[in-house]
């Protein structure tokens, strides 16, 4: 299935990549931090079981790390331990503070990973932290040094970067470089970054650092999706996300819509379960009190439904006319509505399903009757193979 599924997007994209400047096929990482920036959205809140259940199907997906926060409290703290202890393939990232009881935390978790963060703008020194740049360097490079002598592989979040000095955090990066830091995380903290922008930070810490990068993008102007691509492009190598894009305010980059978008504009196919992505999802609606939007890119109930009568039409013919990719790649459904924009093909359509044989005149005359009732949508149908082979019967008959 998903061999067809990347020819044939192939050929429905010939001219588009044309514009994109063709397909980027360099692999990247994906590290999910619904344990971690996930649950710091308004509302959400998992039990320990939830998280060991969200990491072990996060984990057969295929991401390659699975971050999580063992400061916050004890049930985090135990959470975290039972995740390293379960031996995972992913990557288990503690995260927490450039200071040492923090790290003694994660060393007690029988962490391998610790992900330390430490603001760079100065509008987080002052009125955050009301330290120095010299001494929030310092403080940083200390950690590290500790955490290393530890046996740890550490990652560094330049916090709030896209908001940092340009020259202060080059200098931060490459004395983290210097030091020997495994990964250096750029983060557009507060969303600030257009994609031109955050290819360019990305650019600059690279190339005085050349370590594995990550970045982290967040959502408040609509832009992390677009800013991580533009990340990925700029050489980072991982991409932090999270089921349903949650996190912090507005949240960060949508895993489903990530790795999608690489797949379909870049031709990079993960070593990732895409079949398994509706699952992932519908768990986190079962675990919390929540609800992924109708209206969301790739996983929200609207993806998959079409309701114009030439859309519909053209979907039976070939349904990549409105379709990247197949619902069922996804593991999820397609769906046809029924309205008052029924129009003649929509009409012939439904009349097909009931077995009833039509001609142009009788779906004309369906049409403006259902249009007459002015009641907006009535019903939709799941477009399953059982339909199929009714309208490819009625057609036969006909």
């Amino acid at each position: 299935m998903q061999d067809e599924n990347q020819k044939d997007l192939e050929e429905s994209l010939g001219f588009a990549q044309i514009y994109n400047g063709g397909f980027f096929n360099k692999k990247v990482k994906i590290l999910d931090s619904t344990l971690r920036e996930g649950e710091q959205a308004p509302g959400i809140s998992f039990t320990k079981r939830q998280r060991l259940q969200i990491g072990w199907m996060l984990d057969y997906f295929g991401v390659n790390a699975i971050e999580i926060s063992p400061i916050v409290s004890d049930s985090h703290f135990e959470s975290c331990k039972e995740l390293v202890k379960a031996k995972l393939s992913a990557t288990i990232v503690a995260h927490g503070r450039a200071l040492k009881e923090d790290i003694d935390v994660a060393l007690r978790c029988d962490a391998s990973f610790y992900a330390m963060y430490h603001s760079v703008s100065d509008i987080h020194l002052k009125y955050k932290l009301n330290v120095s740049r010299e001494e929030a360097l310092n403080r940083t490079l200390t950690a590290l040094d500790y955490a290393k002598s530890h046996g740890l592989q550490v990652r560094v979040t330049l916090e709030d970067a896209s908001r940092a000095d340009p020259t202060y955090l080059r200098d931060f990066a490459k004395s983290l470089y210097e030091a020997n830091v495994d990964r250096i995380s750029v983060p557009d903290t507060v969303g600030a970054m257009k994609p031109s922008g955050m290819y360019r930070l990305v650019k600059s810490v690279k190339e005085v650092a050349p370590v594995p990068i990550d970045v982290h993008c967040h959502n408040d102007m609509g832009l992390s999706l677009a800013n991580a691509l533009a990340g990925y492009e700029a050489g980072a190598d991982q991409v932090h996300t999270t089921i349903g894009g949650l996190g912090e305010r507005t949240g960060i980059t949508d895993l489903s819509q990530f790795v999608l978008a690489l797949y379909v504009l870049y031709g990079v196919k993960l070593d990732v379960r895409y079949e398994m992505l509706n699952d992932v999802y519908k768990i986190l609606e079962e675990y919390i009190d929540y609800k992924i939007p109708s209206n969301q890119p790739i996983m929200g109930e609207n993806a998959y439904k079409h309701k114009a009568g030439t859309h519909i039409a053209a979907i039976l013919n070939n349904p990549m006319a409105y379709e990247l990719v197949s619902p069922e790649f996804l593991g999820k459904k397609r769906k046809v509505v029924f309205s008052e924009l029924i129009g003649k093909n929509g009409a012939s359509f439904l009349l097909k399903v009931l077995g009833v044989d039509n001609d142009e005149a009788l779906a004309r005359e369906v049409a403006r009757g259902v249009k007459s009732l002015q009641m907006g949508d009535l019903f939709e149908l799941e477009l399953n193979d059982e339909i199929k082979q009714r309208i490819l019967a009625s057609g036969e008959r006909q």
